[in-house]
């Protein structure tokens, strides 16, 4: 299973459990991830790195000092 994490900006969009939607984006040579509705946004990836699958399970939604996290798993090989 692979899991990615989503930068969120306020709490209670997502739980866990949930199945999302998942979009991809590009911007230049890299890949983006949103939670729909525009619930949260994820890192920049390559090419090698992208995501095939369009849903995903929260399993986990983090509070930190730099804001909510949500992590998310897929049913796909991790990559590195």
């Amino acid at each position: 299973m692979r899991q990615m994490e989503f930068k969120m900006e306020r709490p209670g969009l997502v739980e866990p459990g949930q199945i999302v939607d998942v979009t991809e984006g590009v911007v230049a040579a890299y890949f983006y991830y949103t939670i729909e509705p525009a619930v949260a946004m994820s890192a920049n990836y390559r090419s090698w790195q992208r995501l095939k699958s369009g849903q995903g399970k929260v399993i986990d939604v983090k509070q930190t000092p730099q804001g909510y996290y949500v992590v998310c798993e897929f049913d796909e090989e991790d990559v590195e």
